[in-house]
């Protein structure tokens, strides 16, 4: 992302499935805005442009549609499950706004509310049928979307069939879905086609005789262990059933042995879960969506009384490693998945790792741990304790509404800097954006801390100024104590480039008007040929 292009390269390009521009002085309508970048996307990616017209020889005309174009790349993310960046360019006195949007997975098209859009040359359609499939086809085959021959429609569960149509009705808004018989609904979302019932729907929607009869793996075991110790554990429970019919009793079970920990923020006195609902639910529907069906073995869900260990067989799917697990899609099962996103009990398909490891950052738990994961299985530990309430301060101090606009790596940085972590490389490019919204300060070259009123709010003021000014002061004391020891002949600026190597010329030059100014240096001579010397009072 971040691609550079001018406002004189946008009136030249050619519209298609790579540009787009949209003609409109004031508003646009959100919902085809969504579903414009979801056709690029699944395009191969590329660019939405309002204030230039369409058609050649093209003119900017200016827009102000998307005041707030920063909310808007966020609702495009949250929809879209990709990567939406925005540029703003101010063309002749007049407002550009491209919103540049990443490519589709691999293997999966990008839809809005359950249909993926495609560009027919200019047209805007529904993605052809072909399309489709050959987008499905580039990862190998999916063994969800398969037929179990011997399996019929009455291997399937009513009640969880029902627990689909109310989910599905109340994601998509749409009650006709209701009136629905069992099998159009299920049809709809291919989990039966014209050759018969998928795996997908025996998983998610089966008996529990018919998936001992056809895929005794498919099974969900919930322990809870009181203490490490091997042995028995304190209680067990076995579901061979489809995941509509057990998925709610998991979270009942878990929430039976939550406690709450307990958080003041002056007067106030909050509860917070040990166990989020909403990143359990995620662990758990990440290891149903992700699991290798064709593998003996159970999926387990293992509750302690300060963490909750959810192991699933497969490992991770072709292309996903944990250096990557935040920025790429690889669905092992797609029609499992879409599904899911269907019923909504998918908050962000693709991205149930990434709302873990933001939750856990928002509640001050340590991250994520995948600690014995391998090629043959996925172990995630969810971490349940807080581990610095301090931190919760800082969470409510940038609160809820900016929260909501942060990407994972905005929070991973975040987390990183609080705790006095040096930020990964991958991050880096997080800063910039965090550091425009007053989050993080530039303090130096490579070096970044949060805001003073973050450490305000958890009373570290103090450490603040330290890690600032130290900085900055020691920086001084160095230039001082060289100019110092060249004496009489002085210091050429291009030997304090050398002292502080991390510095640019322009932040030498600051440093060294601040210390002229407190009377510390003078110079003497212009440009290339002036020299440092320090004063009298700095001689000792």
């Amino acid at each position: 992302m971040n691609h550079s292009i001018t406002v004189e390269e946008l009136l030249e390009a050619k519209e298609g499935e790579e540009y787009q521009f949209k003609e409109v002085k004031r508003r646009f309508d959100s919902k085809e805005a969504a579903r414009c970048c979801c056709a690029l996307s699944n395009c191969g990616g590329g660019m939405l442009v309002f204030g230039i017209t369409d058609k050649r020889p093209r003119r900017v005309v200016g827009s102000n549609a998307f005041e707030q174009p920063e909310r808007t790349r966020s609702d495009l993310i949250e929809k879209l499950k990709v990567m939406v960046d925005f540029h703003l360019y101010e063309y002749e006195g007049k407002r550009v706004l491209v919103f540049e949007v990443a490519g589709r997975p691999l293997g999966l098209p990008v839809q809005v509310d359950g249909v993926a859009w495609w560009y027919n040359g200019d047209s805007l359609i529904p993605m052809p049928e072909d399309i489709r499939r050959k987008i499905y086809a580039e990862t190998g085959i999916d063994f969800s979307a398969t037929v179990c021959d011997a399996a019929t429609i009455n291997d399937l569960d009513e009640n969880a069939i029902e627990t689909f149509c109310k989910n599905r009705a109340a994601k998509s808004g749409n009650k006709r879905i209701l009136s629905l018989s069992a099998e159009q609904l299920l049809r709809d979302c291919e989990a039966i086609v014209d050759e018969g019932i998928t795996y997908a729907a025996l998983i998610l929607l089966g008996k529990r005789s018919a998936l001992g009869k056809y895929l005794p793996q498919s099974e969900i075991i919930f322990e809870y262990r009181s203490s490490n110790a091997s042995g028995p554990a304190s209680q067990r429970e076995e579901f061979r059933v489809g995941f509509f019919a057990c998925y709610d009793r998991l979270w009942e079970l878990i929430n039976l042995r939550n406690d709450k920990q307990h958080y003041q923020e002056g007067f106030i006195v909050y509860d917070i879960p040990t166990f989020n609902e909403r990143f359990v639910r995620e662990a758990i529907l990440t290891a149903a969506s992700h699991r290798n069906y064709q593998m003996g073995g159970s999926i387990f869900v293992r509750q302690y009384q300060d963490r909750l260990v959810v192991e699933s067989p497969g490992g991770f799917p072709n292309g996903i490693s944990l250096d990557n697990i935040l920025d790429r899609q690889s669905p092992r099962n797609r029609r499992i998945a879409e599904i899911l996103s269907l019923s909504g009990l998918v908050e962000r398909s693709g991205q149930g790792i990434n709302l873990i490891y933001e939750l856990s950052i928002m509640e001050a738990k340590q991250l994520p741990d995948f600690t014995g994961t391998d090629d043959d299985f996925v172990n995630i530990t969810l971490n349940g304790l807080i581990i610095d309430k301090r931190m919760l301060n800082v969470i409510n101090k940038i609160g809820n509404e900016q929260l909501e606009q942060f990407s994972t790596g905005d929070f991973l940085v975040i987390n990183a800097l609080y705790y006095g972590n040096s930020v990964p490389e991958n991050l880096r490019p997080c800063l910039k954006h965090l550091t425009d919204v007053g989050i993080v300060e530039h303090v130096a070259r490579n070096k970044y801390v949060l805001a003073r009123n973050l450490y305000e709010a958890v009373g570290k003021s103090g450490v603040h100024t330290r890690m600032v000014g130290l900085d900055r002061d020691t920086n001084k004391e160095l230039i001082v104590k060289h100019i110092r020891e060249n004496g009489d002949k002085g210091t050429p600026l291009k030997e304090l480039l050398q002292v502080l190597p991390g510095k640019s010329r322009s932040q030498i030059q600051v440093l060294l008007r601040e210390l002229r100014m407190a009377g510390r240096i003078y110079c003497k001579g212009k440009t290339s040929n002036a020299r440092w010397y320090v004063t009298e009072n700095s001689m000792e």
